[in-house]
This record gives C-alpha cells, sequence and structure tokens, in this order.
C-alpha cells in the first residue's frame, strides 16, 4: 500500500474541503447582498483599494482575468461597479465602485463577524485558526511563484 497516496494522509484534501464548505458557509450572508464569494472577493478589494485595472483584482485574489471579468461584468449589470479605458493604455480596464457599491459596504460589514461567530460554535480552538493565517499566507505566496514559474514549462518535482 502506498501511504503517501491514502486521502487521510493529505493536507491538500483537508485544504480543499476546508476551502470548499468554507464557501459554502458565507452564501446565507451574500445572498441577501446579491454577491457570490467570488464577487465578494472583488468587492472587498475594490472597498479597501478603490479603484484598480482588471489584471491587479485578479492578482490580489490569485485568478487568472478570465475568471475575473466575467465576475465584473455581472457586478457591473448589478450597478456595483463600473468600467472605464485606462488614460495610459485604452486596452486597461479600470473597475471602480459606483454609489449602491460603496453604499453596499455598509450591509456587508456584519459578514465577517457572522461567520466568525459560526466558526467558534464549532471549532474548539478558534483563535488557533488566526494563527493559521500568517503560515497559509507563506504557503500562498509560494505556491503562487511556483506557479508564476512553471506557467511556461513543465516540472516534475525536482
Amino acid at each position: 500500500m502506498y501511504e503517501q497516496l491514502l486521502l487521510k494522509n493529505q493536507l491538500c484534501y483537508r485544504l480543499y474541503a476546508a476551502s470548499r464548505l468554507l464557501t459554502q458557509a458565507y452564501q446565507p450572508y451574500l445572498a441577501p447582498l446579491g454577491l457570490t464569494y467570488p464577487q465578494y472577493l472583488v468587492m472587498m478589494i475594490l472597498w479597501e483599494e478603490g479603484a484598480l485595472p482588471v489584471n491587479d483584482i485578479a492578482h490580489r485574489i490569485s485568478l487568472e482575468t478570465n475568471t475575473v471579468t466575467p465576475l465584473i461584468q455581472r457586478l457591473e449589470r448589478q450597478g456595483l461597479v463600473q468600467r472605464q479605458r485606462g488614460t495610459a493604455d485604452s486596452r486597461q480596464r479600470i473597475i471602480s465602485l459606483t454609489t449602491q457599491g460603496q453604499e453596499l459596504k455598509q450591509r456587508a460589514v456584519e459578514v465577517p463577524e457572522c461567520m466568525e461567530q459560526d466558526i467558534t460554535n464549532f471549532v474548539t480552538h478558534a483563535q488557533q485558526l488566526e494563527q493559521m493565517i500568517p503560515m497559509l499566507d507563506e504557503l500562498i505566496e509560494g505556491l503562487s511563484k511556483k506557479q508564476e514559474k512553471s506557467r511556461s514549462k513543465r516540472r516534475s518535482c525536482n
């Protein structure tokens, strides 16, 4: 038997399952706002940073621009964001919040608090989760760098 191939021995499975289930847990709080979880991520970036090019938004949430563009288009149809051509490069699209998008921030402010309450209800060591943030950030950064390096070539694990 190959121990390394057992699902119970996989960190990646636990991260995948936790991510998927956590995303689903957000749904009851985001549905009244008319947002999906990926749209919520885009909105949080815009609430924090203001107007940004699509490429910058995609980079911040570790997605490709061809994945982020449809999210932004749906947010635009909802009246939450607007797209404008870049002044330095007309091919670039700058995304900014509309008044309605800025106002949505007031309603969204409770979402993190609700999620924190939910998590503390079923995790006995909720504070340990906060301590994981720097480790997860390091993992994300390392994997992102590896992915950027390997985009142009296939590599073995060596």
